[in-house]
């Protein structure tokens, strides 16, 4: 970690000081993640569909430049203006580019967690830009001055009674009004104006098919349609990894999201876009920014596959608990902590650490992500690289110590127990942090493996 920034642990702390908003925030996604659970085991092949995009997937990640190439052709045919960026910063240059040479400064955009991975609203912001966001959860923790915590619902960390503080304050609802149905057509109002008015608008990208140079993008509000549709300039930002070779996938991967993220058959809205409408211009930004790098990462290429559902957000006992800010990057969670490493490894050296390593994430992936083996790998990959923490790298040393020589840990367990049981106050205190959240255990009379030496011959 930089010197200065907290990390997960850190930033975890905070977020269970407020202990009625963990245990809200944990019943509410295990719920999400039940939703997910009665779909998936309602529809027949749900494994074999899982298997197939997963199978795709692979042949886009082998094949991923030619797909690309195939793309961009098809595309260009169709009228849509294809441009490539190399990272973050060279994306956001191309969205101020084409808003400047429009002559516009106001845009709206639906949501994209690339744009959030680009920090692409304070970039526009800085130049002047003024940018709406137009998912009702975007809306809300942009109001907020916060990042998103979920990825697939931004302010899954917010009561509706700060909701309707936010609202009272940049909406003028009526003060202490917290209605969701109020707050709703109050949000409604408000980005109609918005949409009427904003010249231009981004939106994100969830498959893209070479096939036919056509894109797809979901939601559940129809807020990105009102945005492009009514826009003269429609910016769609891609990452390289939402090619999938032929219209005919859409079926695997759309029966797959929607069941995945909030336990719907299908999104409200699956829209495809294939050409401008006259007199509208239709831009693609295809964005590698660390993509290339991970892909030629053999344990982490896989994470490429990744469809945006968050499913392993939903029933990762830790993320549950944490919260997404305390993942300190775009993309909270499981999957967001195999990601980042990727992008500034020294920087989010903790994030894969912060897992009980249960699997969970992997079971419930529907592109069936290794996820819990690659957490695994990267904490190989960080210790090597030598971004842990001091204390850390030392206890691990002592561990490996232990735990390879049975003399020094049948001694370490005997120490262990004696301490226990007549010097507990020398482990129940603040300073060993598994003490903070847990009784110590009661110390066993003696260790499995004397008690095996004195029964394995009765």
């Amino acid at each position: 970690m930089e010197s200065g920034v907290k990390d997960h642990a850190e930033l975890a702390a905070i977020f269970n000081k407020d202990e009625n908003r963990v245990d809200w925030h944990d019943e509410t996604l295990w719920w999400v993640r039940q939703k997910r659970d009665k779909m998936a085991h309602g529809l027949p092949g749900w494994e074999a569909l899982r298997e197939a995009a997963s199978q795709i997937k692979d042949n886009v990640l082998s094949n991923l430049s030619e797909y690309l190439q195939q793309f961009e052709t098809n595309a260009q045919a169709n009228g849509i203006i294809v441009h490539w960026a190399a990272d973050a910063k060279e994306h956001n240059e191309i969205v101020l580019e084409l808003l400047l040479k429009n002559g516009i400064r106001k845009m709206v955009k639906s949501k994209s967690m690339l744009t959030e991975e680009c920090h692409l609203n304070e970039y526009l912001e800085q130049q002047g830009i003024d940018v709406i966001d137009s998912d009702l959860g975007e809306r809300i923790v942009q109001l907020a001055k916060e990042p998103p915590s979920h990825i697939v619902l931004p302010c899954i960390h917010k009561k509706k009674e700060e909701i309707g503080d936010l609202f009272h304050i940049h909406l003028g609802t009526p003060a202490g009004n917290a209605d969701p149905q109020l707050l709703t057509e109050a949000a409604r109002h408000h980005l109609r104006e918005v949409f009427l008015t904003r010249k231009a608008a981004l939106t994100g990208v969830n498959f893209a098919v070479a096939e036919t140079g056509e894109f797809v993008v979901c939601t559940n509000e129809g807020n990105a349609d009102m945005g492009a549709h009514l826009a003269d300039i429609h910016i769609a930002s891609m990452g390289i990894e939402k090619i999938i070779p032929e219209r005919k996938h859409l079926g695997v991967f759309l029966r797959l999201l929607a069941r995945s993220a909030t336990g719907q058959p299908i999104t409200t809205y699956s829209s495809h876009f294939v050409k401008p409408r006259e007199g509208q211009q239709l831009h693609i930004i295809i964005v590698d920014n660390g993509r290339s790098i991970q892909l030629g990462r053999e344990d982490f290429r896989n994470s490429l596959k990744c469809i945006r559902c968050g499913a392993c957000m939903n029933t990762c006992p830790v993320y549950r608990r944490s919260g997404g800010h305390s993942y300190h990057t775009a993309i909270a969670g499981p999957i967001g902590a195999i990601l980042a490493p990727n992008l500034d490894m020294e920087k989010y050296a903790d994030l894969p650490f912060a897992s009980t390593l249960c699997g969970s994430c992997s079971n419930v992936c529907p592109v069936k992500i290794d996820i819990h083996q690659q957490l695994y790998k990267w904490r190989q990959v960080i210790v090597q690289k030598g971004y842990t923490t001091t204390a850390k790298k030392a206890s691990m040393k002592l561990m490996a110590f232990t735990l390879s020589s049975p003399a020094a840990y049948h001694t370490g367990g005997k120490v262990g127990r004696w301490v226990l049981k007549h010097a507990p106050f020398a482990v129940n205190n603040k300073f060993n942090p598994w003490f903070k959240q847990r009784d110590m255990p009661e110390p066993p009379e003696q260790s499995f493996g004397e008690w095996y030496n004195e029964n394995r011959k009765k």
